[in-house]
């Protein structure tokens, strides 16, 4: 079985969590149709008050179900959307991937991945502990987030859960992804 998307989920206010929909509509240069998190310059409130004038590098939040059954094996019960992204997938290594690198969303929409998510605190109010679980240290100590990645979307399109994934990576040098 090859990439899939497992869930979409969108929130038109700010909240941690976004709830699962039977569908999503992708819009170019936008987000997520009726996300709060949609727009061409930053929407995170902690990035807006630091620069409002920031280019919105964080459209659209990708997270790798995979995550949340590594974390209940951890005691952990997190389901699709509860860590606030917008397309829960299975079957592809978003935290491998390079900067820039393509994903085509089922028939039509493509998104570009910007980098990776920074965890931030109220994931502890989900559930105690958890933040710890979600960020972790590499063999020479550094710091290594598993909380998903963000990306721009380059063609819209509708998605749902079932839509296959398909990669394309960028030409030349690989850049490892930072955060966003």
């Amino acid at each position: 079985m090859g990439a899939t998307i497992t869930a979409v989920s969108s929130n038109g206010t700010y909240s941690f969590t976004k709830p699962n929909r039977e569908s999503v509509t992708l819009l170019a240069g936008l987000g997520v149709e009726g996300d709060v998190h949609a727009g061409t310059k930053v929407k995170h409130r902690f990035r807006v008050a630091q620069n409002p004038d920031q280019p919105n590098l964080r459209q659209v939040h990708l997270m790798h179900e995979e995550l949340f059954d590594e974390l209940a094996a951890d005691g952990f019960t997190v389901a699709a959307g509860e860590l606030g992204e917008n397309v829960t997938t299975r079957g592809i290594d978003l935290l491998g991937l390079p900067t820039g690198a393509l994903l085509h969303l089922g028939d039509e929409a493509v998104v570009e991945i910007t980098g990776l998510r920074n965890p931030c605190r109220q994931i502890d109010g989900l559930q105690a502990g958890l933040m710890k679980k979600v960020v972790g240290r590499d063999a020479s100590g550094g710091v290594f987030y598993k909380a998903g990645v963000m990306s721009v979307v380059r063609q819209g399109g509708e998605i749902r859960p079932g839509d296959a994934i398909e990669i394309v990576l960028p030409e030349g040098p690989h850049r490892p992804l930072e955060t966003v």
